[in-house]
């Protein structure tokens, strides 16, 4: 995704609505807030890894318009509140056709703590990274690394996790899990493509 509006998305105003959405997540709480007109700006996803301090805001505007602007904001834990760290905007995607497990990578940057002992914390600064995740009607839970996320009612979502600046291309392993449990697919560091895609594939070959 291009880099655009920083200006906008980055200013106090958003940055404010940014950390009421992943104060909301980390309360247990439905992401989009009540308060704000669905038909102007939509909270598609949104997750926060406490352990970690990093949350990812996944936002369109103007959903229904042809024009519509797809946002996915970064924010990590720094000086005792929820600052913007980056993201990445574009023009938004279309309906996707997902039968397990869909990924994408969403957007990335480079921790704040980037800035406490220059040049020196650039090198050592973590990197924080997000994916889109899509699933089919099956699956009721997704295991992300460690943690366990239950499917919303979308079948969409973000997911957040940082790792070392060396290994920022890394996503933790993806799997999705049916109602009862059972492991329908996953989809490793480095793949792009989930399990049970490939074992298709091979069937139609």
């Amino acid at each position: 995704m291009r880099a655009w509006g920083e200006t906008v998305w980055a200013g106090p105003r958003w940055e404010s609505v940014l950390r009421h959405v992943v104060e909301r997540v980390s309360a247990g709480r439905e992401p989009h807030p009540w308060w704000m007109p669905r038909r102007l700006l939509t909270v598609v996803s949104a997750d926060v890894d406490d352990s970690a301090g990093v949350g990812a805001v996944w936002i369109v505007w103007r959903p229904r318009s042809s024009r519509a602007l797809e946002h996915i904001a970064l924010l990590e834990w720094y000086g005792e509140r929820w600052r913007y760290a980056g993201g990445g905007s574009g023009s938004g995607d279309g309906p996707v056709d997902v039968d397990v497990l869909d990924v994408e990578n969403a957007a990335g940057a480079l921790s704040l703590t980037r800035g406490r002992d220059l040049p020196h914390s650039v090198d050592a600064a973590p990197w924080i990274g997000c994916a889109k995740v899509r699933l089919g009607r099956d699956v009721g839970h997704v295991l992300f690394g460690v943690r366990r996320i239950e499917v919303p009612e979308r079948r969409t979502l973000i997911v957040v996790w940082t790792s070392p600046r060396t290994s920022r291309g890394v996503r933790p392993v993806i799997v999705a899990l049916g109602r009862d449990g059972a492991e329908l697919s996953r989809i490793g560091t480095h793949d792009s493509l989930d399990t049970h895609t490939w074992a298709r594939l091979r069937e139609e070959l």
